[in-house]
């Protein structure tokens, strides 16, 4: 028994807190995000659209979140909404494309199978040297 409590004791100390600051950061650029997110997914729509009416048909998306995430860039759940992280307003443009065609794709394929690559790299050829480059930022 003291066993465990000593074992959470160390858990709780090293819990990462975030600035007092954080909050209203999130607060100040969430809307800023949202802007640039809603544009860029408009934009990536037509472009799929173009490419393939079908496809552009099958990546209608329900509602977009933008939220002060600390382990995620982007997210689709199964309903079709997508999840943004306002610090996506930090990363480099050619970036933010990537992490928007990436979640975009997700709602035609809920995986990352060869076929999900196949789709993002129709817009963004580089995309899976984009996805190691995003997985190596950091997001606080």
């Amino acid at each position: 028994m003291p066993y465990r409590i000593f074992f959470r004791r160390i858990r709780r100390t090293q819990r990462v807190r975030r600035k007092p600051s954080g909050r209203k950061e999130y607060l100040l650029h969430r809307e800023s995000a949202r802007v640039l997110v809603m544009e860029r997914l408009t934009h990536f729509v037509a472009e799929y659209t173009k490419l393939d009416p079908i496809l552009g048909q099958s990546m209608k998306y329900n509602r977009v979140s933008i939220r002060n995430q600390r382990g995620r860039w982007g997210s689709c759940s199964s309903k079709k909404n997508l999840n943004f992280n306002y610090r996506i307003l930090t990363l480099s443009p050619e970036l933010r494309d990537y992490i928007i065609v990436h979640e975009l794709c997700h709602l035609k394929e809920l995986h990352h199978g060869e076929s999900f690559w196949k789709l993002v790299e129709r817009v963004i050829p580089n995309g899976q040297a984009l996805n190691v480059q995003a997985r190596r930022m950091k997001l606080g």
